[in-house]
């Protein structure tokens, strides 16, 4: 089978949209991947209020109470959650229009990508609205770059050194840890393995986890220091991962280069392939095209829109059905696109509109915003969004969000049809969408059918 634009917008983009033509090539999806967003979120280090506001703000609340000023240190501290809140749905915002506004959202589909391949969610109140400037920081910058620069960024990211506990992580046999007592936390170094490169089936033991552990004791990061190598909380000596020995001086570079062997290993190629092919393609991807993928991967030293490219111009990208089912979020954001959403349209979104249509929905379909239960993320796998509860709440969204959303441009069911499925519009939609009685009704059996719900 030849390219098909709509396979394309539908495979790899964010959906068909009215207001743009979809993919006429895999050239146009591949000048998606270095497309600058127009839609700003704040990187970590720039995002305000910071967690060191938030740690002030709590200890005055604290030492007020019971004293004059308690009623304005509480204020202050209400203050500092009313801006860290209006931030966190500014950024959520972004994200959704990124998906809209764009041509194609192949660029929006891939960090989605990674965001979830290294995914973090909150510790505790005062980094929930960092979740996402993580993203902007760490990973949308090396979308279309190499790998282990990626890895690298993810790694030694305080959100990521934060979530898998690597902050408290001490060689028993440092300076701090001979003082207090302290000992290793192997979180982030089995995430490393498992997830992050090898894979689980790859071929490490616990003596590696062990050793990659107290290797990367001594990253570590504070609100007033930012990230930082501790070296008083390495543990000192050599350690020994997947048969390499790194240095005897303990130091950031030890811990460097141990990245890069990782993001270069031939299994961590083949593991990523695999994750692409999976996500983007089918649940059990053609294995010929991770094959050739992590070749590309290994030839390129894991150069990733080379890795897009291998994928796209395999010919089973455009013969392979579609059989995966669109998760919550990308359920959303591709019924904007079909509607016609602009990008202006979403970022005005007022907070009420975006919990009743967004936040609240992704919850009861199972995918709430930022928050997934595990380091491994969510699911892609299509039976993980196949029940009872989920397609209730995508039913009650498709039947009323898109008037939510549109107020008095809700379009006409006939033309929706051709909009939001284009070659894929059987005749029993065509049909269901023209003989609804009201418009919010064919809207919602179009958005239900399996040509819409399936990527």
């Amino acid at each position: 089978m030849a390219f098909d634009p709509t396979l394309a917008a539908v495979r790899f983009g964010s959906g068909l949209s009215p207001l743009f033509d979809a993919p006429a090539n895999t050239g146009v999806l591949m000048a998606d991947v270095d497309r600058d967003f127009a839609f700003a979120v704040p990187t970590f280090t720039n995002t305000t209020p910071t967690m060191l506001a938030f740690q002030r703000a709590a200890r005055a609340r604290t030492v007020a109470r019971g004293t004059p000023d308690q009623d304005v240190a509480a204020q202050a501290f209400k203050d500092i959650r009313i801006a860290a809140n209006l931030v966190h749905f500014d950024a959520l915002r972004a994200v959704f229009a990124r998906h809209v506004a764009g041509p194609v959202g192949f660029r929006a589909r891939l960090g989605a990508f990674w965001a979830d391949h290294f995914t973090v969610t909150l510790r505790n109140g005062a980094q929930g609205h960092l979740v996402t400037p993580y993203t902007q920081e760490a990973i949308m910058p090396n979308v279309n770059g190499y790998f282990r620069d990626m890895l690298r960024a993810v790694v030694t990211h305080p959100m990521m050194l934060m979530y898998l506990q690597q902050v408290r992580s001490t060689g028993p046999n440092s300076v701090v840890g001979q003082r207090r007592k302290r000992g290793i936390n192997e979180n982030l170094a089995r995430e490393l393995l498992e997830l992050h490169t090898l894979g689980a089936n790859g071929a490490y033991t616990q003596t590696d986890v062990r050793e990659l552990a107290e290797l990367l004791t001594g990253l570590t990061y504070s609100v007033n220091q930012g990230f930082y190598y501790h070296k008083r909380m390495a543990e000192p000596g050599s350690e020994t991962v997947l048969g390499v020995t790194y240095g005897t001086a303990d130091r950031l570079e030890n811990v460097l280069s141990a990245i890069d062997d990782l993001a270069a290993h031939p299994q961590t190629a083949r593991h990523i392939a695999f994750k692409i092919a999976q996500a983007f393609i089918a649940d059990d991807p053609p294995a010929n095209m991770v094959v050739e993928m992590t070749a590309v991967f290994t030839a390129t030293d894991g150069f990733l829109p080379s890795v897009y490219r291998a994928m796209l111009d395999h010919v089973t990208a455009w013969e392979f059905p579609l059989r995966k089912v669109k998760p919550p979020q990308q359920f959303i954001t591709s019924t904007m696109r079909a509607l016609g959403m602009t990008g202006a349209d979403v970022t005005a979104m007022t907070a009420p509109l975006v919990r009743n249509t967004i936040v609240k929905p992704l919850r009861v379909m199972g995918q709430p915003w930022e928050r997934p239960l595990g380091p491994d993320g969510w699911s892609d796998v299509t039976s993980s969004w196949i029940n009872a509860q989920g397609m209730a709440g995508r039913m009650t969204w498709a039947m009323q969000a898109p008037r939510q959303l549109m107020m008095a441009r809700i379009p006409d069911p006939r033309d929706f049809v051709s909009t939001a499925l284009g070659s894929l519009a059987t005749a029993d939609v065509i049909f269901a969408a023209g003989a609804a009685e009201v418009r919010d009704e064919g809207l919602g059996l179009v958005l239900l059918s399996p040509a819409f719900q399936r990527s």
